[in-house]
């Protein structure tokens, strides 16, 4: 279906624009449930693009799929070591000592640098999800807005996501472009580092005082606890078992780049590092740090595991409707449209890296999509273009692909949800800081080409 006048692609573009408009409407408006009014937006956007509802149905699973098939074991995991970490009072200890150690003020600073170390060898969601009980502790025991502290502890998550190797999306613009991984983590570490200090706990000063969240309620109540147990775990042994999964994902990645194939050591340390690997061994050695060296029993262990287990299932509800509603907007080819839309644009390779990465990811809402899809249409045209500088180039579209998060990404439902935010809040906080992330890492990116 096309509108009169209009080209497919331009038509194409406006019909994904009404359906996000809409499912903002619908939910901000009239209260719909957020995983139903997914599904009718990513109805009407597959019926205007001209797919039979068949066509719609099977991209909104795969969508589903995609998600959920890579990261919904991994979260699951990853929220019963949260609810363990709650009840044994290590979340406790943790506040208390950065608290202790580090004072008040600069928690926002602590937040930013634990989420940045942790989120280089881990996935977005699953920095979330380990991270969060330790957020609403501090929060509650310093008296901070929890948006002070959240908007940095999102920032650091965010931008190793989209600009440090060895994340994805930054992992396969390397390939498509033949750039070099030493010089991009360099770099990613150089323009990363003050892109989230800005967006992080400079910005969150502005953002949380115009918006107020309450600690009590939702997904990340169950990851709480008022009330921990006498027998606390030490504040080493509780950041063992945190970092335990960060740790072997970090062992699999440096085997990955030291070791040769076909050796041993290589093969055991990516399989321990594998995400659902390390989940589930972190897991297992929660159930006795966090456990039964406790003093809980193996009942009492079963009661706070089950316990949590429906806060995050709607949760990824959501979530994986809002990856059905993504696989809906690119098997429309609105991806397709706006790549053809950008290759004729005579501009900086940094910049347009960045431009095509920035509104393929508006569109359909994937980072990794939008690097990806950037990727192929930059690669020939800096094969005519000596000069230009791969890795930054590389950056540009990390940047890029953070752009204007909003309702079809699937890391602005699990923002939205474990921080206790409404969609307008999400909108207003989340997605503003990662447009400055965006912003502020192109304009470093340009700066640094300048210098080398």
């Amino acid at each position: 279906m096309t509108i009169p006048g209009l080209s497919n692609h331009a038509s194409l573009l406006i019909f994904a624009l009404l359906s996000v408009v809409g499912l903002v409407v619908l939910i901000a408006r009239f209260r719909m449930n957020a995983f139903v009014a997914l599904v009718l937006a990513s109805l009407a956007m597959g019926l205007t693009a001209g797919m039979g509802l068949s066509e719609v149905a099977t991209a909104f699973q795969n969508g589903v799929g995609k998600i959920l098939g890579g990261i919904g074991m991994i979260i699951g995991l990853g929220t019963l070591l949260g609810k363990l970490l709650a009840e044994s009072g290590g979340a406790h200890v943790v506040a208390d000592t950065l608290i202790r150690k580090l004072g008040e003020n600069r928690l926002p600073w602590t937040m930013l640098l634990v989420a940045f170390l942790v989120g280089i060898p881990v996935w977005f969601s699953v920095g979330l999800v380990l991270l969060v009980p330790i957020l609403f502790t501090v929060a509650r025991k310093s008296g901070k807005p929890l948006l002070l502290l959240g908007i940095p502890l999102a920032a650091g998550l965010s931008v190793t996501h989209g600009l440090v190797p060895p994340h994805p999306g930054p992992m396969v613009a390397i390939g498509a472009l033949n750039a070099d991984v030493g010089r991009t983590i360099l770099y990613s570490l150089l323009i990363g580092l003050p892109t989230a200090a800005i967006a992080g706990p400079l910005c969150a000063r502005w953002l949380a005082a115009q918006h107020v969240v309450s600690l009590e309620g939702g997904p990340a109540a169950a990851l709480t606890t008022a009330k921990p147990p006498g027998s606390l775990p030490s504040f080493s042994l509780s950041s063992l078992t945190i970092l335990l999964p960060v740790l072997l994902m970090l062992m699999a990645t440096a085997a990955e780049i030291t070791l040769p194939k076909g050796n041993p050591w290589r093969v055991w340390l990516m399989s321990l590092g594998q995400p659902l690997v390390a989940m589930t061994l972190a897991f297992l050695f929660a159930c006795w740090s966090f456990g039964t060296a406790r003093g809980f029993n193996s009942e009492q262990i079963l009661k706070f595991t089950n316990d949590c287990v429906g806060p995050v299932a709607s949760t990824l509800l959501i979530v994986g409707a809002g990856g059905g509603f993504n696989g809906v907007l690119i098997a429309s080819g609105v991806g397709n449209a706006i790549a053809d839309m950008v290759k004729g644009l005579a501009v900086s390779p940094l910049i347009l890296g960045w431009v095509a990465a920035a509104l393929i990811r508006v569109a359909t809402g994937s980072a990794t999509v939008a690097i990806t899809t950037a990727a192929g249409i930059l690669a020939p045209i800096v094969a005519v273009k000596p000069g230009t500088n791969l890795e930054l180039l590389v950056l540009s579209m990390g940047a890029g692909s953070l752009t204007l998060s909003h309702v079809n990404d699937g890391g602005f439902w699990f923002v939205k949800e474990y921080f206790n935010l409404t969609v307008t809040q999400t909108l207003k906080t989340w997605t503003v800081m990662e447009t400055v992330i965006s912003i502020v890492a192109l304009v470093l990116v340009l700066a640094l080409d300048v210098i080398l």
